[in-house]
């Protein structure tokens, strides 16, 4: 079996729809497991409708949802569904959810209180909504399909808004819920992003969930390949807003595919790689609008090519943190302190260095923590600053960091001269740089100004 995800811009309107149902009907031979996203625009709508209900604002919430929710999944379900023997015990079980979720909306009106729980409560209706309209689609398209709620097969810790999957207790229930239909050769349609808890409370995975949720369930029954179809036709060498003549990546390795997901390609969720990995599962990602493309395939071990490098990202609205003394000279445990005075901000660390004479260290940050972080860092170390241990603690904004990523640079000799001559050529200031031992990423940071002449510069260099 395979499992195919589709994204919220795949299910926007009925147009798109329609397309998925060409796709699905095309896989049928490989008994799909169908994992859908909210329609595009939906998630973001119930949680500003949630979290403006519990202000007190419950006539604006409902207004909203009634234009972005209510009313295109009433469009969508008329356009696609015919068939009164299937449209109107959906339009009933519909209806059931939308007045669910406008009974949520009253509560955190009364209540004026939103909690972590009750987002996800909410949250997860868009999911939900789009699967259903789905399932019923592709049954009047005479597909022997069955709906399964999330819920009952993926199972998560506690961490509302954030879950993370329990793979030994989910696999027990995808046994019993799943693999009983995909056995009858029917189709499996259900959502992404959602789950539970191990006493029935509705959770999420996080925005991106719905690629976690795939490879998840990709994991869990073994599947032959994970299909992820979006927008684009693949990994691209680079922004292709930023360079015109980006081209789609034909395979990546595990290990290149997160280094590119965590530094600012989005066409992967950062955890969605990790349970393909331990199961060798390829991933595939395809462009819904031109499934006739064959994508970017994820894999263990990708064919060689000439090209050690293999992409070029970055990461924007950052900040470089400096501390610096020439009292940090020799004394131990300072970055250790530094750190942990930034982890107390749940502020996330996306690169860092330290020169060898140990006077200073610099990390980067999101540009919106950098305030918070610096008055951390003095509170942590106040005495350092009155015996001027530690001189300075400042933040640089508005940089970039770019990475260059390529399984092949490992090894190879003169990838840093060719990165960093084209910079040079380019007029483009390095502030910071670090490699880790893997070598798979070169990874620097520059200016804002200088962020989109840099990425086309070294794309230019390495011929991508």
């Amino acid at each position: 079996m395979i499992v195919m995800k589709f994204g919220g811009t795949s299910v926007q309107d009925a147009n798109a729809m329609q397309r998925v149902l060409s796709i699905v009907k095309s896989r049928i031979p490989k008994k799909p497991l169908v994992v859908v996203s909210a329609m595009s625009g939906v998630t973001d709508a119930l949680i500003h409708c949630a979290e403006t209900s519990h202000l007190g604002r419950e006539d604006a919430a409902l207004e909203r949802f009634e234009k972005e929710v209510y009313v295109p999944h009433r469009r969508v379900l008329q356009e696609l569904i015919q068939e009164s023997q299937l449209r109107e015990p959906l339009m009933k079980t519909m209806e059931e959810n939308f007045r669910e979720v406008r009974t949520l909306f009253h509560g955190l009106s009364i209540l004026g209180e939103l909690t972590p729980r009750s987002l996800d409560a909410i949250a997860s209706y868009g999911e939900r909504f789009c699967s259903l309209i789905l399932a019923a689609s592709l049954l009047e398209h005479g597909i022997q399909t069955h709906w399964i709620n999330a819920c009952d097969f993926l199972i998560t810790d506690d961490q509302h808004t954030k879950a993370n999957p329990l793979m030994d207790l989910s696999l027990a229930k995808a046994r019993e819920t799943v693999v009983p239909v995909l056995e009858q050769n029917e189709v499996v349609v259900t959502q992404g992003f959602v789950g539970s808890n191990r006493i029935g409370q509705t959770t999420t995975l996080g925005r991106g969930g719905s690629d976690f949720s795939a490879t998840i369930l990709g994991a869990l029954l073994d599947a032959e390949e994970i299909e992820i179809w979006t927008d684009v036709p693949g990994v691209m060498t680079a922004d292709p807003r930023v360079v015109p003549e980006a081209s789609t990546i034909s395979e990546l390795s595990y290990t290149e595919a997160a280094e590119l997901s965590y530094f600012g390609a989005k066409v992967l969720h950062p955890k969605t790689i990790w349970p393909a990995v331990e199961k060798k599962i390829p991933i595939r990602i395809l462009d819904t609008f031109h499934p006739e493309n064959s994508g970017t395939r994820v894999l263990e071990n990708p064919r060689i090519n000439d090209h050690p490098v293999k992409a070029v990202t970055s990461i924007r609205n950052l900040s470089i943190l400096t501390v610096e003394g020439r009292g940090m000279l020799g004394v131990p445990g300072v970055a250790a302190r530094a750190f942990t005075a930034v982890a107390k901000e749940k502020v996330n660390l996306l690169m860092i260095t330290q020169s060898s004479s140990e006077q200073n260290i610099c990390f980067v940050i999101e540009q919106k923590a950098a305030n918070s972080t610096i008055h951390a860092l003095e509170d942590e170390f106040e005495i350092e600053i009155a015996r001027h241990q530690i001189d300075t603690i400042r933040s640089q904004d508005k940089v970039v960091i770019i990475a260059v990523v390529g399984a092949g640079m490992k090894g190879t000799p003169g990838i840093a001269a060719k990165v960093f001559g084209a910079l040079g050529h380019a007029g483009i200031n390095v502030i910071s740089i670090a490699q880790g031992s893997s070598e798979y990423n070169l990874s620097f940071v520059v200016h804002e100004k200088d962020g989109d002449d840099a990425v086309r510069s070294i794309h230019r260099e390495f011929q991508l």
